[in-house]
């Protein structure tokens, strides 16, 4: 489907869900994307790739030891599948729920149906993982939402191979400066 192509129309009962004015924000995490472009719409932000998000491993003591016996990776790989990636696409703070939902209905049909609830679920798994946030107010940009943000909390090097950590036009990938 080219993105001249998208259809957007209006959702019944998106307008009531709890979450519909709510603007669902991605937190700090380093996160790529990788792979073609799939479906995707005229959005700012959106490719249609796939996205992986990475998070450095913490170790318990006994991890540890294991850790330096066994050997292994200090980093964990999420690869989303192309319904997750576009809402973490769309997840940038500047638009609400209700806009999501409208924008993966009308690029997912009945494979995200019913829309409201599989969005909320996606959001609600984001949150659990803690890389998302749902915002009462649009995104004020108070931290960098970007591909290839390096939590302050996390060591990890900047690139990984076969991901591209590039920020489209628009994606913010540096802290704020605090004043």
């Amino acid at each position: 489907m080219a993105n001249g192509d998208l259809i957007m129309t209006e959702l019944p009962g998106v307008e009531e869900h709890e979450l519909a004015s709510t603007y669902p924000t991605r937190l700090p995490v380093w996160w790529g994307r990788e792979g073609v472009a799939g479906v995707s719409p005229d959005e700012a932000g959106t490719t249609g790739r796939k996205i992986v998000l990475r998070f450095e491993k913490k170790f318990g003591k006994l991890e540890k030891l294991v850790f330096k016996f066994l050997g292994g990776t200090k980093e964990m790989k999420r690869p989303l599948d192309n319904l997750n990636s576009m809402l973490w696409e769309l997840s940038d703070g500047s638009r609400t729920f209700a806009e999501i939902c409208t924008i993966m209905d009308s690029l997912f049909h009945e494979k995200v149906a019913p829309v409201q609830d599989r969005t909320a679920l996606g959001l609600n798994q984001f949150q659990q993982l803690g890389v998302l946030a749902i915002m009462k107010t649009k995104f004020d940009q108070g931290w960098p939402t970007g591909p290839g943000v390096i939590p302050p909390s996390q060591t990890m090097t900047e690139r990984l191979d076969g991901i591209d950590s590039e920020p489209l036009e628009g994606e913010i990938v540096e802290w704020p400066l605090e004043s």
